[in-house]
């Protein structure tokens, strides 16, 4: 028993090491990609339907070597999560658009109270006074790292609005289909990813042309940027996949929580490696999301104790029942009106 939960401990390690490996990595290869220093590839929706194109044929190569097997789900449920999951990726890509950065980070940080309050409306969930005292934290934290113009318009906060409740929908989704058809995060990507990507390559030129002016069979493809494409591409496939493992593992309010680790990551290397500003403001917004993420992992360590001792005390134990059902043949037989023995 302590052999399996220690297995699943590293487990759940491993899956959220990939998910902050790849996404700082795919922030930074992004990052050279598509600035103007870089390679000014600006088609960020269209780049999308690559990264889920190249996502899409991995599973493919995985089900046909029998490396993963493919489960039946409705294929109603796949287009409503690719709708669902779609918007959440135009939607943030307008509100980075239309917002100031400052907003666009207040629109990120939302997303952990409005997915504590989707999974209490549609699960019942309910959380305790700890969990939510290191929510505050963390949010605070990451708000004092990140936040500095703050300038919103009606358009912008539509969009925002749009792209913070179809991704925490999405997060919530993901979960809920996992469950639902006993299905793992691997094989449930590789339904939905064909979709995405198709979708996504179909409206993507047509979307980016309206955030910047430029229509990417315009763009001249140098041999630099094909390197930094296929490296986001690959990146990706792991983003992806290590997103849909700690879904599936955690729960939606944990990887969001849990994920702005990886914008204290951004932050630090966004420093080393690209010369960006470093105050003493970031730094204390820094230490307070981290001290949030730890008051977390306690909180929700205190809570799975108190569950599990719940469950054990309000259980019997194969001992319990052995001797109930000796107690029952043994007792003589009563009549349940009278209370009198019979003979």
């Amino acid at each position: 028993m302590e052999a399996t939960e220690k297995k699943s401990s590293v487990s759940d390690v491993g899956a959220w090491a990939m998910n902050v490996v790849s996404s700082v990595g795919i922030i930074m290869a992004n990052k050279q990609l598509m600035s103007p220093s870089g390679y000014a590839f600006s088609f960020a929706t269209t780049l999308t339907g690559f990264h889920f194109g190249v996502t899409a044929l991995v599973g493919l190569v995985s089900n046909a070597t029998g490396y993963s097997a493919s489960k039946h789900v409705p294929l109603w449920e796949l287009f409503w999560f690719s709708i669902v999951a779609n918007l959440s990726i135009t939607g943030m890509n307008f509100s980075l658009m239309l917002n100031s950065v400052g907003f666009y980070q207040i629109s990120k940080l939302s997303m952990i109270p409005v997915v504590c309050i989707m999974e209490w409306i549609l699960h019942g969930k309910n959380y305790s006074k700890e969990v939510k005292t290191a929510v505050v934290v963390v949010v605070v934290g990451v708000g004092v790292c990140t936040i500095t113009d703050v300038k919103v318009n009606l358009k912008g906060f539509l969009c925002a609005s749009v792209a913070v409740l179809s991704t925490s929908l999405q997060q919530i989704t993901i979960g809920s289909l996992q469950k639902k058809y006993s299905i793992g995060s691997f094989e449930l990507l590789s339904k939905t990813a064909p979709i995405q990507a198709l979708s996504l390559l179909l409206v993507g030129p047509f979307v980016d042309y309206y955030l910047n002016g430029q229509f990417i069979l315009n763009y001249k493809l140098s041999s630099g940027a094909i390197v930094f494409v296929l490296l986001s591409c690959s990146l990706a496939v792991f983003c992806n996949v290590s997103q849909y493992l700690c879904i599936g593992r955690f729960s939606a309010v944990s990887f969001q929580v849990l994920g702005h680790m990886k914008t204290v990551c951004v932050l630090t290397l966004g420093w080393l490696l690209f010369d960006s500003e470093l105050t003493l403001k970031n730094i204390l917004g820094m230490a307070l999301a981290v001290l949030g993420m730890i008051i977390y992992s306690w909180a929700v360590e205190v809570d799975k104790q108190a569950n599990s001792k719940a469950s054990h005390k309000n259980s019997l134990t194969e001992e319990d029942i052995k001797l109930l059902k000796e107690a029952v043949e043994t007792a003589p037989g009563k009549d349940i009106e009278l209370g009198q023995s019979k003979a």
